[in-house]
């Protein structure tokens, strides 16, 4: 009896940390470590546009002008390969030039807000840069500048993966409407990327939206009138973080609501 009692006793013990374990994942105070650089790796680079980057703007990721979203011209375009259909949407990159004449020394730093679409009409070492299984970044050319002479027009390289370093909250700019909300996830730190989001009105449980395209989500949900919350995992490591009453019940589209917290 006394043995079975200690088994039961260690049963219990073990269901009550379980469950304390997944409350404190679904309340957001239980996160993975932080975000750590990756190993370099080979690719190569090109750019496109012009020393203003005004062709870098919008682009597959659905930021619109990076200048108001923050991103600025350290930005690039990935390849099919690294671009994961939208998930790698705000990840971020170092990148140096390597075995070149062309070649600066250092490295730059970049965010990925596009995509560089194969181009099957021309052969992939020859025109073809961004046809997979090739890793290539197509950089805005004030990035470029910084590890190549322009006139390189391609150039070697290694990159790696590198936490983003963030001012602020997770931003989302809200497009849809009362019956369809549409978001656009900005700003993001530690991995850069998000694989999935779950909005809460102040009248609803969570709700998961869908990945529609690059870095947006949507909830086919009525959401009008209600404060709204938002529970994020990062794509990378898995993270899970949770931003409470983000947009106020009088949100509209065509706003952008910024919250308290990010990832690691």
């Amino acid at each position: 009896m006394a043995y079975f009692n200690c088994r039961w006793r260690l049963s219990f013990f073990l269901i009550a940390t379980m469950a304390l374990f997944h409350q404190a994942i679904a309340a957001g105070y239980y996160t993975t470590p932080k975000f750590k650089a990756m190993p370099w790796k080979l690719a190569y680079a090109t750019f496109y546009g012009d020393e203003t980057a005004s062709e870098t703007m919008g682009g597959a990721c659905g930021y619109g002008n990076l200048f108001n979203s923050g991103y600025g011209t350290a930005t690039a375009a990935l390849s099919t390969v690294l671009f994961s259909n939208g998930y790698s949407c705000g990840q971020c990159f170092q990148i140096q030039c390597v075995k070149s004449k062309f070649c600066y020394k250092g490295f730059t730093t970049i965010t990925a807000t596009n995509l560089c679409p194969p181009n099957w009409a021309q052969d992939s070492n020859h025109g073809g840069w961004c046809n997979p299984p090739r890793q290539h970044f197509d950089m805005a050319k004030p990035a470029f500048m910084k590890i190549a002479q322009w006139k390189a027009g391609i150039v070697p390289v290694t990159y790696r993966r590198v936490p983003c370093i963030k001012k602020g909250g997770i931003r989302f700019a809200f497009q849809g409407n009362g019956y369809w909300l549409l978001v656009y996830v900005m700003n993001v730190a530690g991995g850069g990327d998000v694989a999935s989001i779950w909005v809460k009105g102040s009248k609803t449980g969570w709700i998961s939206m869908s990945h529609n395209w690059g870095a947006s989500y949507q909830a086919f949900a009525t959401l009008a009138g209600q404060s709204l919350s938002f529970k994020l995992t990062s794509y990378t490591n898995h993270e899970t973080i949770i931003a409470s009453n983000v947009a106020p019940s009088n949100w509209h589209v065509g706003m952008t609501y910024q919250a308290k917290v990010n990832f690691h």
